[in-house]
């Protein structure tokens, strides 16, 4: 489980290929205080730690993951945000976040607000996510607050910190992201369907 609060980038630096499954190799400060068998977040996709190296470390994506996520369109170079998971002893920021995306979303655009950022999604209402206004989502893995919520589409602001420390600063209108929508929000939708 984790929470959205992002702790650093990670650059891809190798990427294999064996069999349907991708083995990604990631560059990333917090790569020394990794260890095999964790769960780590990259843009909101939880992956499990197969090898750690210093500053380099592997996980691996099955063919579900690459293609409910933006992770098979990873090249290297590219850079990810990338979360561990949430301790139990310690504040509790952002939201309850699985690490599991529920589909990839399109940026639409991208506002310069002169102080922040206002950047615009839409994703494909049929798979059935819905958000709320003000309600919790997560972004590649990004903890935000939603707002102008449609039925296929939503807002959100970001300050310049998170702008800068997450890979919100590369993002592009056409570009694609991963979302998870909250959960307390699909399981009342789920518990409104069965009664």
């Amino acid at each position: 489980m984790f929470t959205g609060i992002i702790e650093s980038l990670a650059t891809v630096a190798q990427i294999e290929q064996e069999g349907t499954n991708h083995h990604f190799c990631f560059s990333a400060d917090l790569g020394p205080e990794l260890k095999v068998d964790q769960s780590v977040s990259h843009n909101g996709v939880c992956l499990t730690v197969t090898k750690a190296n210093g500053e380099r470390y592997w996980v691996t994506a099955v063919k579900e993951t690459l293609a409910k996520s933006n992770l098979g369109a990873l090249q290297v170079g590219d850079v990810v945000n990338v979360e561990r998971c949430m301790l139990n002893n310690g504040r509790f920021d952002g939201h309850i976040v699985q690490g599991h995306v529920d589909q990839v979303g399109v940026c639409k655009s991208v506002s310069d607000l002169n102080g922040s950022w206002l950047f615009r999604f839409e994703y494909d209402p049929e798979v059935g996510n819905v958000t709320v206004e003000k309600g919790s989502i997560a972004i590649n893995g990004v903890s935000l607050t939603c707002f102008d919520s449609a039925a296929n589409g939503f807002s959100v602001a970001i300050i310049p910190y998170t702008f800068q420390h997450t890979n919100f600063h590369r993002l592009r209108a056409g570009d694609r992201v991963n979302l998870e929508f909250d959960i307390i929000g699909k399981y009342v939708k789920k518990w409104l369907r069965i009664n």
